[in-house]
């Protein structure tokens, strides 16, 4: 969502109407996931991708052009080669779908801009939302914006339709997930949006400093806290959306920890370090991970155990944090951290991808 309303801002400027494409459906697995999207102005600018480039980038472009002259929406399925589908991480000849429709950016006032906007807010807040998006004639292109306090606005051009769809798109929402469906004859697509994922790092040690901005380049909100101001410092992190310092543990109860929350520990203090766990335990944060060696973090564990801390919150706490990746510098482990949030945000494996396809779970 952030990204969209970068490119969206950067082509208000230089263009009236822009062909907005996304990745509705893919058979097979692919490095863009359903939702990706590519912005292709009037005047040849492009922006984003749907798949990584190359030749089904460049049909997606060409088939722009016409949208934008016809001022209509159109599906695009795009038949892969061999050839065309590893280039695009296929590992065998497949079909991708391809939603393209003139967005007027002149009229801000109009939909979907306005949906988008809705949903941008909403997600800002710690909401989630849907946006319907109706792929067949006649009313392709028409939308259903949903939100989870209940709010709806538009329309697929059917009541009914509205209905059925409204209902298996609370579904998605529930799982965060973006999909396709088929319902009483009608594709449409179901857009989920949700609050950015947070990285909340206690502690402004020489860990932070590169997790930081790792997490930063793959769309991370992120929030450093200390109580050391000559460590929590613009100079040592930069590219921080947020910077506290005070008392941890009553900063980070100030801060809302949800499923889109890892909150990762890493100041290597008890005084910082148990209280923040106390909080963060009962709370609904999706990663809680404390860096240290396995020693420090069963002391820890045994103290808030001896506190009356169950059992089943207890096995939340990652230590020693991270994936093994032989990781021994500071950016090493920082990677190494982060590549184990996103495994778990996916729910992936975190195994080589190589081994997967050899043992056929890919």
């Amino acid at each position: 969502m952030h990204e969209l309303f970068e490119q969206l801002e950067r082509l208000k400027n230089a263009e009236e109407k822009v062909a907005l494409a996304t990745l509705v459906n893919t058979r097979g697995t692919t490095p863009r996931k359903e939702g990706a999207k590519m912005l292709v102005g009037a005047g040849g600018r492009i922006l984003g991708s749907v798949t990584i480039g190359g030749c089904v980038d460049a049909q997606v472009i060409e088939e722009a052009e016409g949208v934008l002259g016809d001022n209509a929406p159109k599906l695009l399925e795009l038949n892969l080669g061999d050839e065309e589908a590893w280039e695009i991480g296929l590992t065998c000849g497949g079909t991708i779908e391809v939603f393209v429709e003139p967005v007027r950016l002149a009229r801000a006032d109009a939909p979907p801009l306005t949906y988008y906007e809705t949903l941008r807010a909403h997600a800002e807040q710690g909401g989630w939302g849907a946006l319907i998006t109706r792929l067949d004639p006649p009313h392709n292109g028409a939308k259903l914006l949903l939100l989870d306090t209940g709010k709806a606005e538009g329309s697929l051009g059917d009541q009914f339709l509205d209905r059925r769809f409204a209902a298996e798109a609370r579904e998605c929402l529930s799982r965060g997930v973006s999909k396709t469906l088929f319902l009483e004859g009608i594709r449409c697509f179901v857009e989920t949006f949700g609050p950015p994922s947070t990285l909340l790092v206690v502690g402004a040690g020489h860990v932070a400093m590169p997790l930081v901005s790792l997490a930063k380049i793959v769309g991370f909100k992120t929030i450093v806290v200390d109580g050391r101001p000559r460590f929590a410092s613009r100079e040592r992190f930069p590219d921080v959306d947020r910077l506290e310092v005070g008392i941890p543990s009553e900063i980070v109860k100030s801060i809302a920890l949800t499923p889109v929350t890892a909150l990762v520990l890493v100041a290597h203090d008890y005084k910082y370090d148990l209280p923040v766990l106390r909080h963060a335990l009962a709370s609904k944060a999706g990663y809680i991970g404390m860096l240290g060696s396995t020693r420090r973090g069963n002391a820890i564990v045994n103290l808030l155990r001896e506190e009356g801390v169950p059992e089943d919150l207890l096995t939340r706490i990652r230590v020693p944090i991270g994936l093994d990746l032989g990781a021994q510098t500071a950016p090493e482990i920082a990677l190494a951290i982060l590549a184990e949030i996103l495994a778990e945000r996916t729910g992936a494996t975190g195994m080589p991808i190589s081994r997967k396809v050899r043992e056929g779970k890919r």
